[in-house]
């Protein structure tokens, strides 16, 4: 069997770079948990540096640590209901016809870019299992030989391109619930729902040409020929018939094994639905992020048709919530410490922070600086609604200061976001757990990806950033 180094010796160009650079990640990287413990820290030094005291700083850390304890079950939760709908049998059935399309290799592994691109923009945790499973199908037909990487990194498209454009991203969907956003944060940006972010026509003009680009670039960088390295070739298992569950044992059982239940709880959330969007403004309904995951949990139960089903791919979902559930109360401790802990002359880091890329000025230098913060933050920070709150204090300050409309702020923050994920490895675990392989196999492929979305996501951000006016920020109404 080859080793990596030898694998990594047999790349050309962009690709042995990337695999290059995928081992040296997977060899020094830590866990994202450990970055968010140092960045606790490193945001701590600094407010003492800024001139807080020790007590300012720990009571900060302390009391904002389960600031975010709503907004963690709910990003928890796109993760669960993504992951429990994509693997339900109707689903499944869905993705087995969809494997039949491509007529080619490199079409085949367009075609799942393209797929878990459209799917993200509903549900990022959706489009990660989605597009395993579809890159699985695929890799198992007879008739076509495609490379198994080009099509597991296609897969990966959904969260490395567009996902935080789409209606489950955590900044816009935070910036759009009022009840989840930490106060400091709230008096800075006041509720910005999808009419100012998601559906703006520049964003989603800037997600076409992104899944397009990213189309293209799949196609012909998919190896042809005697490049092409199968699933069989990497010892990759392909089955995927679904666990049976196992039969009923006793009488108290039988609702369990019922599709009454579910059937019924589908149909009153559908009668809910209805009665929202009757008596609500659209857009309203469909910024919210509890409507957005009651809808999307009911669907996963009523796909899977009984409760014993259900539960049993809820079981499986579970572990890829953990990374969630510990991280995002230390994000909340690091913003806590960012807005609250005062300094010399009562300023805290946030505000010397929202300074400093306020005197960049405004157009279209200021959304370059910031995407390319966020870029860079991204690779340390690999969290889109964890690092959010570390940077939406400053970096929407400084939006109001210069007079950048706010909604495009948190668009330029969210397609940056995404561009880290092409290189650091950490999002890909999910996918990778679906797939069977490892990160190097995937990061040549999009790290490629990265080289040519970066250049182009700064012109766009600084481009579509000329059309829009400041708003000043719109504070909820008292109840």
């Amino acid at each position: 069997m080859t080793s990596a180094t030898d694998e990594v010796r047999s790349e050309k160009g962009l690709a042995r770079v990337a695999q290059s650079l995928a081992g040296w990640t997977e060899k020094w990287f830590p866990d994202a948990y450990v970055f968010a413990l140092v960045g606790v820290f490193v945001v701590s030094v600094a407010a003492l540096a800024n001139g807080s005291s020790p007590q300012t700083v720990v009571d900060a850390f302390g009391d904002g640590f389960w600031d975010l304890t709503a907004f963690t079950l709910q990003m928890a939760m796109v993760v669960l209901t993504g992951y429990v709908v994509a693997t339900s049998p109707p689903v499944a059935r869905l993705i087995d016809r969809l494997a039949l399309v491509p007529q080619s290799a490199r079409t085949a592994v367009s075609f799942v870019a393209f797929l878990s691109m459209s799917v993200s923009f509903l549900n990022w945790g959706l489009s990660l299992v989605f597009g395993g499973l579809l890159a699985r199908a695929i890799a198992r037909r007879s008739d076509l030989r495609v490379d198994y990487r080009a099509l597991g990194a296609a897969a990966f498209m959904g969260l490395g391109a567009v996902w935080a454009l789409g209606m489950s991203s955590s900044a816009a969907q935070l910036q759009a619930t009022a009840a989840s956003l930490p106060p400091a944060l709230l008096e800075i940006t006041g509720v910005l729902d999808f009419g100012t972010t998601i559906f703006t026509w520049q964003s989603l003009l800037m997600c076409v040409i992104i899944i397009a680009l990213t189309v293209v670039i799949a196609h012909f960088s998919a190896p042809r020929g005697a490049a092409v390295t199968t699933a069989q070739d990497l010892d990759v298992d392909l089955d995927d018939r679904p666990k049976e569950v196992a039969p009923r044992s006793r009488p108290g059982e039988w609702l369990e094994y019922s599709r009454i239940l579910p059937a019924l709880a589908g149909l009153m959330t559908l009668g809910w639905l209805i009665s929202q969007l009757v008596t609500k403004p659209v857009l309203t309904v469909v910024s919210s992020l509890n409507a957005y995951l009651l809808v999307f949990l009911m669907l996963g139960l009523v796909l899977h048709g009984t409760p014993r089903k259900f539960l049993q791919a809820v079981a499986l979902a579970v572990p890829a919530t953990a990374g969630i559930l510990v991280q995002f109360p230390l994000y909340a401790a690091m913003a806590a410490i960012l807005t609250k802990a005062e300094g010399r002359n009562g300023l805290t880091i946030s505000e010397h922070l929202a300074e400093f890329f306020t005197n960049i000025g405004s157009g279209g230098g200021f959304t370059v600086v910031i995407a390319l913060y966020t870029v860079v933050l991204g690779l340390f920070v690999p969290s889109g609604g964890g690092k959010w709150l570390v940077e939406a204090p400053y970096v929407m300050q400084s939006a109001t200061d210069v007079g950048m409309n706010l909604g495009w702020t948190v668009q330029v923050y969210n397609v940056a976001e995404a561009l880290p994920n092409l290189i650091n490895p950490f999002f890909m675990l999910p996918l990778l757990a679906v797939l069977g392989l490892k990160a190097r196999d995937l990061v040549g492929f999009t790290f490629l990806q990265f080289m040519f979305h970066l250049p182009v996501v700064l012109l766009l951000v600084w481009l579509l950033g000329t059309t829009f006016d400041f708003v000043p920020p719109v504070q909820p109404s008292s109840p």
